[in-house]
């Protein structure tokens, strides 16, 4: 099995050059290799998507509760929904799908359940927001392969803090 991870915030170039090489990596692989992915929006169903277009199995993670479901955004509901439809195999997991605390923990798990981890990182540090260098070290820890994802070109979007920061003092 193998999982992708990673930055959310990429800008509309980035995603393109990250599916890009995605799609890449996914064609050199066996084909009895399947995916993994935490159902929700963003790179799990890029990434899910992806690994379907290449004709492989895709197996989801879903929280055990199904309530959890009910509180997420329209946006994941409809990625949930989506994976579902492609995939040929659940897994359930206890976690809250609102609780960062509790999807970084579940994404350990995929880590742990995977053969190969794809980090879609550009290499800095994990922040209160973003998990990814944590995923990284973690999957090397536990003796999982990493594969970075950063093609040239890649950035993400600033954030909401860095726009402030920016701005501040302008028009004075």
């Amino acid at each position: 099995m193998i999982t992708a991870l990673g930055h959310a915030d990429l800008t509309p170039d980035a995603w393109e050059l990250v599916r890009e090489d995605l799609r890449a990596r996914l064609k050199g692989l066996p084909t009895d290799v399947a995916g993994l992915v935490r159902a929700g929006a963003g790179l799990p169903l890029e990434f899910g998507r992806m690994v379907c277009e290449a004709g492989r199995s895709l197996v989801v993670c879903l929280p055990e509760r199904s309530e959890a479901l009910g509180g997420a955004s329209p946006r994941d509901r409809d990625a949930q929904r989506e994976l579902l439809a492609l995939a040929e195999g659940m897994r359930m997991l206890p976690f809250d799908p609102l609780d960062r605390d509790a999807c970084v923990s579940a994404d350990e798990q995929l880590v742990r359940g995977c053969d190969r981890l794809l980090a879609v990182w550009d290499g800095s540090p994990s922040c209160g927001h973003d998990a990814t260098a944590h995923m990284v070290a973690y999957a090397r820890a536990h003796g999982v392969p990493v594969e970075v994802v950063w093609p040239a070109g890649a950035a993400r979007r600033p954030s909401d803090r860095a726009l402030r920061l920016s701005t501040r003092g302008r028009g004075r």
